[in-house]
């Protein structure tokens, strides 16, 4: 076969070298990049919440001199990332970029597809990653966790899935969205009671590096922090790192300044409950597959607090989408769309201009990825995705590029 006839067919896709080597290789030159430019600030800030939690400072104001900006993960980040504070930091900043990107790798080999789908996807969200990897930071292990969570309790093993749930719920909010799987899980009551078990262990984790009443405080803080954060991120006009997300585009593409976030959430969330009318096949693997993807994207297309590395955690989810579609051009199109304006949009495939302009000003990196969640909903609700054949991998045919 030759190079192009082998990248047209799509075989390139199922690749295991290729999907290995472009997951690691990608974010290992990314990693490299930041820490010849010494631009660790995102690493130092979280080298601090562990710091200061051993000195009991309040690790959610700023310390303008050690880092910019502030810390706004939850009290058990502390613990998480006290293994790689211990490292000069150069040597740390490597260990912990691989270590979130060797998590994400081994949550998506998890997934209950073949392995050759597996392949795609890890191709498909390389350069996604990569970008999550030049900023240093968690969105990858956010991102593990909820997709781990999905495969544990799919296997009917509520322990191991509440660990992973509870564990990004309490590093960064976004992980609620693991309960979503609660209907999927043949035994209620005992996700009940991990859920309660989890909870108090992760709340009390912390105190093994400082006082109850020291971390306590902290969760207030936190509270105030995240509330801080919203308001920033809305109102704070030159900020355009912030807010990608549905409510961003509609702020800065129709100039809605007063729009409230709730105005688009609660419809979102109704649109996003009503898949659950389907109830008769919590069961089937088909409809749990794409209420993981509707799961991924909802808490960062509809969070003003989303921004550029954050989409590691939904991109995933239009890679899962995509391979569980039957061929055709809508699909592809879909796709491509979605891989050129979102995984790339920040790229060199784009002018400075386009970027500095179009792309940013109005939170376009969200559109593809809001688009992507319409058609999964939409899917959901027509229930096409019993057209996704069981016996061939969960999916109808190859993919085909075209």
């Amino acid at each position: 076969m030759t190079i192009k006839n082998w990248f047209l067919s799509g075989t390139f896709l199922f690749n295991r070298k290729l999907a290995i080597g472009l997951w690691f290789g990608l974010s290992l030159l990314a990693v490299t990049m930041e820490i010849l430019n010494s631009r660790l600030n995102n690493y130092l800030i979280y080298k601090y919440v562990y710091i200061h939690t051993l000195q009991q400072l309040n690790i959610y104001l700023d310390y303008p001199m050690f880092y910019d900006d502030s810390n706004h993960y939850g009290p058990v980040f502390s613990i998480v990332i006290a293994p790689f504070a211990l490292w000069p930091d150069k040597i740390a900043v490597f260990f912990w970029v691989m270590a979130n990107v060797t998590f994400l790798y081994y949550a998506i080999r998890k997934l209950p597809i073949v392995t050759k789908y597996q392949n795609a996807i890890l191709i498909l969200c390389s350069h996604e990653l990569m970008t999550a990897s030049s900023w240093l930071q968690i969105n990858a292990l956010i991102a593990g966790c909820i997709i781990l969570g999905f495969c544990f309790i799919n296997e009917n093993k509520n322990s191991q899935g509440l660990f992973f749930i509870l564990l990004a719920t309490f590093i960064k909010i976004y992980g609620v969205v693991g309960f979503a799987f609660f209907f999927f899980s043949k035994d209620k009551i005992n996700f009940i009671v991990w859920t309660a078990i989890w909870c108090i262990f992760f709340f009390v984790a912390p105190m093994l590096l400082a006082p109850p009443s020291f971390i306590i405080q902290s969760y207030y803080d936190w509270h105030e922090s995240l509330v801080a954060k919203i308001d920033k991120n809305i109102f704070l006009k030159s900020n355009l790192l912030q807010d990608i997300s549905v409510m961003g585009m509609l702020r800065r593409i129709f100039k809605f300044t007063w729009l409230k976030d709730a105005y688009v959430i609660v419809p979102a969330l109704a649109v996003f409950l009503g898949q659950y009318f389907n109830y008769r096949y919590f069961s089937d693997l088909r409809f749990r597959l794409y209420i993981l993807c509707s799961v991924l994207i909802f808490p960062v297309i509809f969070s003003n607090s989303a921004e550029n590395p954050t989409y590691i955690i939904a991109f995933p989810s239009v890679c899962i989408w995509y391979v569980l579609q039957p061929p055709s051009t809508r699909a592809n199109g879909i796709f491509v769309f979605a891989l050129i304006l979102t995984s790339f949009s920040y790229s060199d495939i784009f002018t400075p201009y386009l970027r500095a302009s179009i792309i940013m000003p109005y939170s376009l990196k969200a559109l593809p990825c809001f688009i992507v969640w319409l058609v999964i909903t939409w899917q959901v609700y027509t229930k096409q995705f019993l057209k996704v054949d069981l016996s061939n991998g969960l999916r109808a045919k190859e993919i085909t590029l075209i």
